[in-house]
């Protein structure tokens, strides 16, 4: 009964759940009373939830508020909206804002919106002091309480009838700023106040300016006087007294210096007033200051002084300012208005000044050693002023200049620029130098001692005929050099190598080598090289020609290879002809020697073969053989020997065999061409046949001729046998 109560209730709750369906349709946040609400008045952000469902039941919503994506508000609630209650908006609400709503394990996001509480805060300002002396500073804080950071401050500092010195200090991590002032001299009374600034969307905003703040300002010392005496109209002569003093609240490093167009002429420490004297001259005219030091405070008072001229500064005048040497020169000094005073003409100096004479005339014979700068000196009452300088030259003739090319070696390669250098030893600079090329003038230099000319106009057939003349301001006049002719060098041009015969020489024979360049300017220095694994220099030879012929005597198989010459000229440039490939082959007669020689070692291999197939043949038949084979053999003999030689027939010895034709043929005919090629050793034989009953008397003879050619020591030799018939033959 239970188990049926409780599958009733189970089914019951299914159906239940299964009729309980929503959906979100939307979530929007809204702003009241706007999206833009002034700093301290009330503000609400609302989250609403539009949900559709299939019947009417309740149903829980969890709401959560962000700004700028951190979590501000969080509610549960049955309504389909939710209220953050801002009573008084700040600048740090501006931001942006977006909710979510939460029910059953449905999710639903909202739009964002942007809220802007316009205005900032009033900031509050304060000092450090409210009273301080000239030179010390004053420590100001700036704070906006209610402000969140990153944040502007701008401190002013306010004087009466001056512009508000204005700072600036960004502040990341805080809502306050410190910042110190200097006080200056002349600061009386200041006021001070601040404001900040914050970044918006649409911008900087603005705070209110902070409350005034009043610093009153005393000063250490006062503002120094500077007087002259014993007069205020001063001469040239005079004794002229400078005072400076102030009044110093606190005698502690105090310091009171005069100056001079920033010349420091005096100062003292720890004292009211200074004191200088000097003896006036007209360069003591000007402004002078007073100048009162203490720390970081510093007063300054200035007075201009007029000293009257005594009298007018000498001129120096001169008989000529440029003249020959062992010339008289005369200089005057005088002084307009004034005769009665004590006059010195002097030279100037590197160092000091040289004094010629204690008058108001010099009369001098010059050279070259006097030239410079002169002046004179006049002095009236301690007074001594200087006229302006007069530069005297004297000139010394200039020599005869040379001309020489620079390189040293009075040659150009033909394309290459020419620099030429005309020098004079003598002569007192400046000197003007005239280069010409034939008689056509090319360059004028003004220099010291020499000049440089740089002739890049080089032709082949352009010999030079150059020339330079040197003047200056002496009264001599022009120097000319002496002609300079430049031999032009042209390079060397397309090299070729031949040789006569040409490919292939034979051993022991000479070859003829021809080296020749198509253009270039003699002498030619020739180099014929053969090349291996490295270059071999194998001729060398210097010609006034433009080809070389070098014999090489007696070649050897060794020098087979492959040949190149070289060749160069004082344009020092290497010019390589293309390689050539020689062949040593041997000589006609070495390879009929090697032919022979051949062809004789293939007869005798074919005779040992045949003797050693009739010896076999022999000991195989037996001794009946040999009996019946001695008695032919006479008889064969015999016949042959009583033929006349006219027959044609021919001993043919083991080796050869007589055909019906009566001709002789070679037993190894068959053994084929590597026998018939060999070489063969041929010997005469003498044939005969002897009379039992008188003395031996030849019946004919037979010759077989063959010429054999072997190599020793590079002789030939005939060697000939004779061979007689036996006393038994019948």
């Amino acid at each position: 009964m239970y188990l049926a109560l409780l599958v009733i209730f189970l089914q019951c709750s299914e159906l239940y759940a299964q009729g309980k369906v929503f959906t979100f349709n939307r979530v929007e946040i809204r702003v009241q009373p706007s999206v833009k609400v002034k700093n301290g008045a009330p503000m609400s952000i609302i989250c609403h939830a539009d949900i559709s469902k299939n019947t009417d039941f309740q149903l829980k919503h969890n709401f959560t508020i962000f700004k700028d994506g951190k979590l501000v508000f969080m509610t549960v609630s049955d309504k389909e909206d939710a209220r953050y209650e801002i009573p008084m908006a700040k600048s740090s609400d501006t931001g942006d804002y977006e909710c979510t709503v939460k029910a059953d394990g449905k999710l639903s996001f909202s739009n964002s919106i942007y809220v802007w509480v316009a205005g900032m805060t009033k900031p509050i300002l304060t000092a450090d002091k409210k009273e301080v002396l000239e030179g010390e500073v004053v420590k100001l804080r700036c704070e906006l309480p209610e402000e969140v950071p990153p944040l502007e401050f701008f401190f002013r500092k306010i004087k009466t009838n001056s512009a508000p010195k204005e700072k600036r200090v960004p502040e990341r991590n805080q809502n306050f700023s410190e910042v110190e002032y200097y006080v200056e001299e002349g600061d009386n009374i200041l006021q001070f106040d601040c404001f900040g600034k914050r970044q918006v969307r649409s911008g900087w905003e603005s705070s209110q300016h902070s409350n005034k703040t009043l610093v009153t300002v005393k000063e250490p010392f006062i503002k120094p006087t500077l007087i002259t005496g014993p007069s205020s109209n001063v001469t040239e002569g005079d004794q002229i007294e400078f005072e400076c003093s102030t009044v110093v609240a606190q005698m502690r490093d105090i310091e009171i210096i005069l100056q001079k167009n920033r010349t420091i002429l005096n100062s003292v420490r720890d004292k009211k007033f200074l004191k200088y004297s000097t003896v006036a001259t007209q360069e003591d005219s000007g402004e002078y200051l007073c100048k009162v030091e203490q720390g970081a405070v510093s007063k300054t008072t200035k007075l201009n002084v007029f000293v009257s001229e005594l009298f007018p500064k000498p001129t120096l005048s001169a008989s000529m300012t440029k003249l020959d040497e062992s010339k008289d020169l005369i200089l005057s000094c005088i002084i307009n208005g004034f005769r009665r005073a004590n006059f010195s003409i002097v030279r100037k100096g590197s160092h000091e000044d040289i004094l010629l004479k204690n008058s108001r005339v010099l009369a001098m014979k010059v050279n070259v050693n006097d030239t410079g700068s002169y002046t004179c000196k006049a002095e009236i009452k301690g007074i001594v002023k200087e006229s302006k300088p007069v530069r005297i030259n004297v000139y010394a003739p200039v020599s005869k200049p040379t001309l020489s090319v620079v390189s040293g070696s009075p040659e150009v390669i033909l394309g290459k620029p020419l620099q030429l250098i005309c020098h004079s030893v003598m002569g007192t600079p400046p000197i003007t130098f005239t280069f010409y090329k034939g008689d056509e003038i090319r360059k004028n230099v003004t220099n010291d001692t020499y000049a440089m000319f740089l002739d890049e106009d080089i032709g082949l057939n352009d010999n030079g005929r150059y020339k330079c003349d040197a003047r200056n301001n002496h009264s001599s006049g022009v120097k000319t050099s002496n002609i300079l002719n430049v031999t032009v060098i042209v390079p060397i041009r397309n090299a070729s190598l031949g040789s006569v015969p040409y490919g292939e020489v034979e051993v022991g024979s000479d070859t003829a080598f021809l080296c020749s360049v198509k253009e270039g300017s003699w002498p030619i220095d020739f180099k014929f090289f053969k090349k291996t694994d490295h270059e071999v220099l194998l001729h060398e030879v210097r010609e006034y020609s433009d080809r070389t012929i070098w014999h090489k005597k007696t070649m050897k198989r060794k020098d087979t290879g492959t040949y190149y010459c070289m060749a160069s000229n004082r344009a020092s440039m290497d010019v390589r002809s293309r390689p050539i490939t020689i062949h040593v082959i041997l000589a006609a007669w070495q390879k009929g020697v090697i032919a022979a020689f051949v062809l004789t070692a293939i007869a005798g291999a074919g005779a040992i073969a045949l003797w050693w197939f009739l010896h076999k043949k022999k000991k195989a038949k037996g001794p009946s053989m040999e009996m019946s084979g001695s008695a032919l053999a006479p008889n064969l003999t015999s016949e042959k020997l009583t033929r006349q030689p006219s027959d044609g027939n021919y001993y043919s010895g083991s080796g050869y065999i007589e055909d019906n034709e009566n001709h002789m043929k070679s037993t190894d005919e068959s053994k084929g061409p590597d026998l018939e090629s060999a070489e063969v050793d041929y010997t005469e034989v003498e044939v005969s046949t002897l009379d039992p009953h008188r003395a031996p008397e030849q019946k004919g003879t037979e010759t077989v001729y063959s010429e054999i050619r072997k190599t020793n020591n590079d002789s030939m030799e005939n060697r000939h046998s004779r061979i007689y018939g036996h006393p038994d033959a019948t």
